[in-house]
C-alpha cells in the first residue's frame, strides 16, 4: 500500500481524474483480461475499431456512448461515460463499462494453452478525473481513476488507473492535426488470481485530424504489457461524432 501510494502521488499531486484532452486522444476503454493463467512471452496484435459520440446535455456536462470491437480477439466493449466540467482545469467523469472475451480470445492471450472452453464478461464502474493544462505549445493531462470491476465467479476487487498524457496541435493546410503521447499504469488490489499490485502499463502514441465540421479520425498504436497475459500490440482507428 505504501509502494501504491507514492506511485500515485507521483502522478497527480492531488485530485481524482478523467482523461480528456480538447481535440486530442480520448480515453480508449478496451479491457482484455484473462483469469487464472501465468505470465509469459509472447504477443498479439490486435486490429480494432471504434466510434465515440459526443453529446453535449449541458453547458458544463457531456454524454459521451462509446462502442469498440477488438479485431483477432473478437471481443465487443460498450461504455458510456458523463464528462462533468468541474472547473477550468478539473473533469470528473464517472462511466459504465461491458466487455465480453469469448474462449478463442482467451486461449490466444495466454502464453501457454490453457483450454478455455467458456467466455469471460466483466462489469465495470469507473469515476475519474482529469486535470489539463498548457505548458506553452504543449496541452498536459494527468488522470486518476477508480474502477470497480465485477467478474463473473470471481470476487470483485478494485482497481486503479493512472495516466500521463501529452498533446501539442499542429497547423496543416488550414486545419489543426493533434499528435500525442501517453504512459499509464494500472494496480488490482490483491489478492487475485494472478497477483495484485502494479500489474499492467501501456503506451499509447497517435494523431487527432479533423475530417469534417463535426467528425474526428484517430488512428494511434497502443503496447499494452499485462501479467499473466501476452503483451497487445493494439492499432487503433477511432471516429469521433460530435452533436454540438
Amino acid at each position: 500500500m505504501q509502494r501504491f501510494t507514492k506511485r500515485a502521488l507521483l502522478l497527480v499531486p492531488a485530485l481524482l481524474v478523467t482523461g480528456l484532452i480538447s481535440w486530442g486522444a480520448r480515453c480508449v476503454a478496451q479491457e482484455v483480461d484473462a483469469p487464472g493463467v501465468n505470465g509469459g512471452p509472447g504477443s498479439v496484435v490486435a486490429p480494432s475499431g471504434w466510434l465515440e459520440l459526443v453529446i453535449p446535455v449541458h453547458r458544463r456536462i457531456t454524454l459521451k456512448p462509446y462502442g469498440f470491437y477488438i479485431g483477432d480477439l473478437s471481443v465487443p466493449v460498450g461504455q458510456v461515460d458523463v464528462s462533468i466540467r468541474a472547473t477550468k482545469f478539473l473533469t470528473i467523469t464517472p462511466s459504465y463499462m461491458y466487455y465480453s472475451v469469448p474462449a478463442s480470445g482467451l486461449n490466444k492471450l495466454t502464453p501457454e494453452p490453457a483450454g478455455f472452453t467458456d467466455s469471460y464478461h466483466e462489469n465495470q464502474f469507473r469515476i475519474d478525473g482529469t486535470v489539463t493544462f498548457p505548458v506553452r505549445k504543449f496541452e498536459i493531462s494527468v488522470r486518476n481513476m477508480y474502477v470497480r470491476r465485477f467478474r463473473p465467479r470471481l470476487d470483485d476487487i478494485n482497481r486503479y488507473r493512472g495516466r500521463l498524457m501529452i498533446a501539442h496541435p499542429i497547423a496543416v493546410q488550414g486545419h489543426t492535426w493533434k499528435p500525442f503521447a501517453s504512459w499509464e499504469t494500472y494496480y488490482d488490489e490483491g489478492p487475485t488470481i494472478r497477483g495484485g499490485g502494479w500489474n499492467r502499463d501501456r503506451v499509447w502514441a497517435g494523431v487527432t485530424l479533423p475530417v469534417m465540421k463535426q467528425v474526428l479520425f484517430q488512428p494511434s498504436y497502443l503496447w499494452e504489457r499485462s501479467d499473466g497475459i501476452k503483451n497487445v500490440h493494439y492499432l487503433l482507428f477511432g471516429l469521433i461524432v460530435s452533436t454540438r
